[in-house]
């Protein structure tokens, strides 16, 4: 096999497993700074997003989609620049199944993701505050965009989690295909892009997208906000860790592994 070749679906899952065990091998102070990072990555990306709506009518299927394919930004600093992204972690369960990591570490290192993509995204949105981008039309549609999202009732929100993170788990995995950046990022475009043109949930997105229209002068309920991340967050890990992890993890190793 050419050394330029993508990687086979086997080999993927015996790489996604090794990642995986770095990933929980991390000392924690790292896991932190780099989940940091990839909140920041995300909101970069969720805040393009909402200029390119900005003017649009959010129901419109191409808007949406060009909507998605900026939002794949954030996704391309994370895997192309390296962070560590709680969405995506979702994948680890394959090596905890498989028994090279403990439940403790999987929890452990989701744990710090989770907090440190929560510091990252909220911080950023911050200073978007600052900047003055949201005294005009961008910031009317940061507002709706948050109340939005926080109007939704918890059984879509769970849905529209669990599938959105199906698809990132999927950008994930095909990342690992690639052997070059830009494979990596072609690879990643489409599920990315497709998560957002349906309208789907993710967690860390969130994150960026409520404290930005509190910033932009929406006035959201924190009970609503905190429901939704929850609700979010429980579908994206079982889109993401039983939706695909488990399942390639049955595929490709089988059950008696």
């Amino acid at each position: 096999m050419s050394s330029q070749d993508a990687y086979k679906p086997a080999q993927i899952a015996d790489l996604i497993e090794d990642a995986g065990v770095a990933k929980a091998r991390l000392p924690w102070a790292q896991m932190l700074v780099l989940a940091a990072l990839a909140g920041a990555f995300i909101g970069f990306g969720a805040a393009a997003y909402t200029m390119v709506m900005t003017g649009a009518d959010a129901s419109y299927g191409p808007a949406r989609l060009m909507g998605g394919v900026v939002f794949a930004m954030g996704l391309i600093l994370v895997i192309v620049g390296g962070a560590e992204l709680f969405t995506g972690n979702a994948l680890m369960v394959m090596a905890a199944v498989d028994g090279r990591i403990s439940g403790g570490q999987l929890l452990r290192n989701w744990g710090v993701v989770y907090l440190g993509n929560l510091v990252g995204a909220v911080g950023l949105a911050v200073v978007f505050g600052f900047s003055g981008l949201l005294d005009g039309p961008m910031g009317e549609t940061a507002q709706r965009i948050g109340q939005a999202k926080a109007a939704l009732p918890p059984l879509e929100a769970f849905v529209r989690g669990a599938l959105c993170n199906a698809l990132v788990c999927l950008a994930v995995w095909l990342t690992f295909a690639a052997r070059d950046a830009t494979g990596k990022i072609l690879a990643l475009l489409w599920p990315i892009a497709g998560f957002v043109l349906l309208g789907l949930e993710h967690s860390v997105a969130n994150m960026f997208f409520f404290p930005l229209a509190l910033a932009a002068g929406a006035e959201i309920p924190a009970r609503s906000m905190g429901a939704n991340l929850l609700w979010v967050t429980l579908g994206n890990i079982a889109g993401g860790a039983g939706g695909v992890a488990l399942a390639y993890r049955f595929a490709f190793h089988g059950p008696g592994r």
